[in-house]
């Protein structure tokens, strides 16, 4: 692949997902804003049902695909594309059908046992109509990916915002005047209609474009395999792995705000710190992970065509390069958290327990960036499956924790647990990746440098700001003033320390 499309399609996903998550971040505000903390936390309940069914209804089969069709692009023809990808559908919504039924009909039990709440009924019968659309849209989504056209899937996760935000912009109000339940109803049937326009619109682009596909492949003879077997292979073990481990993640979101209940003596109080953390600090920590979050979907298929083709040094190149970024970008992301948790929670939430959690979170931002970026290159090298029984095991252990923990400790507990799982889940992935490709880290270079870097433009911003010509500054203008001067001295630090070299960033991508 030529390192342009590379370089464009990482741009056209971080500039998408950077307005997908600015968008995101004021749109829980705005949502906090009219259904509250106990309310945003009911929500997160329902959301946690919503990822549990969205995962049985994609089936880990966006992954298969792109692996899939990237390797039909190298060797294969326009018709094996094609018929992989109606393969992959079909079997896509069939699945998505099931979940459907099964979420619909199983709502009432749900709501009683799972999440213990019933004004989270209607909500979850409407998320169930969702799904058949996110199996379809999950193959198309893996066909542009394959395709190298990010462009297919950026424009239909723009278009899936805005009607989910204009639909719920439209409802929430005279919805939320009947209570919670039905002001995460108004969520959901924004959610719904935004899943069936996105979906339609990737099928449309999708029709079109393989009219240039097949222009664009040289001729071959056909070699067809079974689909669904080879489709299956793949998508298997993640599937079976994403099930356990959703599962499991579904159960620890339902037992945490029960347990800080249990601790604090009220049901609304453990709502809303669980909806403070889950629905409003995390989102931030990982607001700024456009760029990362492009890296990772671009790398699966480029390491996948690589691994094809027994290209080693090309695949442990892109990944120390990949790496390397990562840890250098997520150290001053955390930094950044670190120095300004308070001024952050209260500009944004008016909350001053919001920040505190940022505070919390901060350290393990660069640790919880290079596990999602490890975890889609162990993908690309056909590695899932170690990474998903790393993540099982860290669940389960999360959940034996949170029941001894967070009843005696509360928050605190909860905020304990999430610094030793995601260190443990960290350093499990990072070895494997390491293992499997010789690739070593740049312990100096990579890692220490930088935090001394940040740790240095921590101290030094802290004390520009506090001088005294900034004394009649208004707090959001001393907050972004202080951001910049803390990007800008780690940034110089950076060079002078020799954690970045400009003749290897051009070299990577000439």
């Amino acid at each position: 692949m030529r390192h342009g499309v590379f370089v464009k399609n990482a741009a056209v996903l971080t500039v998408t997902s950077l307005i997908l998550r600015t968008i995101g971040i004021f749109f829980r505000i705005f949502l906090s804003g009219k259904i509250g903390a106990e309310g945003m936390g009911l929500y997160q309940l329902i959301v946690s049902i919503y990822v549990l069914g969205s995962t049985f209804a994609t089936s880990g089969i966006s992954t298969a695909v792109t692996r899939l069709i990237a390797d039909e692009l190298v060797c294969g023809t326009a018709r094996s594309v094609r018929h992989i990808l109606r393969r992959s559908i079909l079997l896509s919504l069939g699945i998505g059908l099931v979940s459907t039924a099964l979420i619909y009909f199983g709502a009432d039990i749900i709501s009683v046992y799972w999440i213990r709440d019933m004004r989270a009924a209607a909500a979850l019968r409407m998320l169930a109509f969702s799904l058949p659309s996110m199996g379809i849209s999950s193959c198309l989504r893996g066909y542009f990916i394959a395709r190298r056209k990010a462009a297919g899937t950026s424009y239909a996760q723009l278009l899936e915002q805005v009607v989910r935000i204009g639909v719920i912009a439209l409802l929430i109000d005279r919805f939320a005047d009947a209570g919670l339940a039905m002001a995460c109803l108004a969520v959901m049937i924004g959610d719904t209609v935004a899943e069936w326009t996105s979906c339609a619109h990737l099928a449309i682009r999708c029709h079109i474009d393989k009219k240039r596909m097949q222009a664009e492949l040289p001729i071959r003879a056909e070699t067809r395999s079974p689909v669904v077997r080879r489709l299956l292979a793949i998508a298997a073990p993640i599937t079976a792995g994403r099930y356990l481990n959703t599962i499991l993640r579904t159960i620890e979101n339902i037992l945490v705000p029960n347990s800080i209940a249990t601790y604090c003596g009220s049901k609304e109080r453990g709502l809303s710190e669980f909806g403070a953390l889950k629905g409003m600090a995390l989102p931030l920590i990982f607001f700024p992970a456009s760029f990362l979050s492009a890296l990772s979907t671009l790398l699966i298929p480029e390491i996948s065509s690589a691994n094809a083709l027994h290209q080693r040094g090309k695949i442990n190149r892109a990944i120390e390069h990949t790496l390397h970024l990562t840890l250098l970008s997520s150290i001053l992301i955390g930094a950044v958290f670190f120095a300004f948790s308070g001024e952050i929670g209260v500009l944004l939430y008016n909350s001053e327990d919001v920040g505190r959690y940022l505070l919390v979170l901060a350290p393990l931002t660069p640790i919880m960036y290079a596990e999602s970026i490890v975890d889609g290159i162990l993908k690309g090298l056909n590695q899932q499956v170690s990474s998903l029984k790393y993540s099982i095991a860290d669940s389960a252990i999360r959940i034996v924790l949170i029941v001894f923990l967070v009843p005696r400790w509360g928050m605190n507990g909860f905020l304990f647990i999430m610094v030793v799982s995601n260190v443990l889940t960290s350093f499990l992935n990072t070895h494997r990746l390491l293992k499997v490709t010789g690739v070593r880290l740049q312990w100096g270079r990579w890692i220490v440098r930088p935090l001394l870097g940040a740790a240095t433009a921590v101290v030094l911003t802290q004390a520009v700001i506090h001088l005294s010509l900034f004394s009649g500054v208004s707090g959001i203008v001393l907050t972004i003033s202080g951001i910049l001067c803390l990007c800008g001295i780690y940034c110089v630090l950076l060079s002078l320390l020799g954690c970045i070299r400009f003749s290897e960033l051009h070299k990577s991508l000439s």
